[in-house]
């Protein structure tokens, strides 16, 4: 480097060189060669080669494995309140002009993708819910959430309050604390929001919903459903808070089942229902998915033409990939089983770790073990508010396919 730099020096090994210069954005421990001098936790570093050469900026993580994490290769950047304020801007410009200006519930920045390593910030309505995986972006949450505020406000968006969602295993292995509740200095009275998604209401709880409180990911996925649903008979499998199960309902469904093992989960999904006067053509059963399709398959019969699974991630790590493959291919089977020939069929999984390639592959066998053929209607993945980098696998997570059975 030409120029003399303010940040320490992290130095890294030929192959942490070759892991970064591919696109990704992290630089683990064991590819470390030295950081002189030592910095403080969540600081900024400059990354160079073993030779010399700059490959990045980033964050600075004492405690974890991704001991730094890029946020600009830029030399020439400089990491004060206009930069932050410029990402902030391209990140609410860039939710513009995917969804138009209906923003009102998105993912607002979805980490890395974002250039926010370790940071997730989901709108519901009135509410900002964030959710910090690292050291830096925990240092820093304060001014982020200032110029966030103020970037919204000058669009006309008026925000109540920002709920802390960092009630999640993982923020030990940065050296912080799980919490969860309202941030100092924009509290509010309620965590209880309305969110109009695909023209549909929901009741959105960011203290007790699961992940953020609203599963923003499969906005696009659920009206691809939905323009499929009508006139069917339908069973929707981990149905959660009805979402799926509500868009099929809307585009015309003749009956909609709707299916989850939590009893917290159905009666707000039954709240779902209500809210959007669609109750007359839905059901809920309380059971556990695996149990229900193996029963339903036993007794012969064909009564659903759409069967939707949506379950959770089987795995969260790559020793457990197998063990989720045999889960997946488990329930695929016994739709594919359930249903007429001529039925449809749309799966999905949400785990970075289940490959693109594999899960296809798990269809193919369950399809054969099942003695049908799949016809592909669609191939779907994550919603735009989520995009996905090429060259950072960990942001391309969720698989979507709509296919008939014949």
């Amino acid at each position: 480097m030409k120029s003399v730099r303010a940040y320490p020096v992290c130095s890294v090994t030929k192959k942490g060189q070759k892991f970064l210069s591919s696109g990704r954005l992290w630089v683990y421990a064991e590819e470390v060669v030295s950081i002189l001098p030592e910095p403080e936790n969540g600081a900024l570093v400059d990354v160079l080669s073993e030779n010399g050469t700059y490959l990045g900026t980033g964050l600075y993580s004492a405690s974890s494995k991704i001991r730094v994490r890029i946020l600009s290769r830029n030399a020439n950047d400089r990491f004060d309140e206009d930069f932050w304020r410029r990402r902030i801007r391209y990140a609410i410009d860039y939710r513009k002009a995917v969804y138009g200006e209906e923003i009102s519930a998105c993912r607002l920045i979805f980490g890395e993708a974002d250039g926010f390593p370790g940071l997730t910030v989901d709108r519901f309505n009135d509410l900002l819910v964030l959710q910090l995986l690292s050291f830096g972006m925990e240092t820093r949450k304060e001014l982020l959430v200032r110029l966030l505020l103020e970037e919204l406000a000058k669009d006309g968006q008026t925000i109540r309050g920002v709920y802390l969602r960092n009630d999640v295993s993982i923020r030990t292995l940065e050296g912080l604390t799980e919490e969860k509740g309202w941030m100092k200095g924009y509290e509010s009275d309620t965590p209880l929001t309305t969110i109009v998604e695909n023209g549909i209401s929901y009741l959105v709880d960011v203290e007790n919903g699961q992940k953020t409180g609203f599963f923003l990911d499969q906005r696009l996925n659920r009206r691809a459903v939905a323009s499929l649903a009508k006139g069917k008979t339908v069973l929707d499998c981990f149905t959660h808070t009805g979402s799926f199960a509500l868009n099929a309902a809307k585009g015309g469904a003749l009956h909609v089942t709707a299916v989850d093992i939590s009893a917290e989960a159905l009666g707000k999904a039954k709240e779902n229902a209500a809210r959007n006067g669609l109750s007359d053509r839905m059901d809920f059963i309380e059971a556990d998915v695996f149990d229900l399709l193996s029963s339903l398959e036993k007794e012969g019969k064909h009564p659903y033409d759409l069967i939707i699974l949506d379950p959770p991630a089987f795995t969260k790590s790559r020793k457990t990939v197998k063990s989720a493959e045999r889960g997946y291919k488990e329930i695929n089977y016994r739709a594919m089983k359930l249903l007429p020939r001529g039925g449809y069929l749309a799966t999905c999984s949400c785990s970075h770790f289940m490959e693109n390639a594999l899960f296809l592959e798990m269809l193919q066998s369950a399809a054969k073990d099942a003695g049908v053929t799949l016809r592909q209607i669609e191939a779907r993945q994550q919603a735009p508010d989520h995009p996905i980098v090429l060259g950072l696998p960990e942001t391309d997570y969720l698989k979507f396919y709509l296919f008939q059975v014949v």
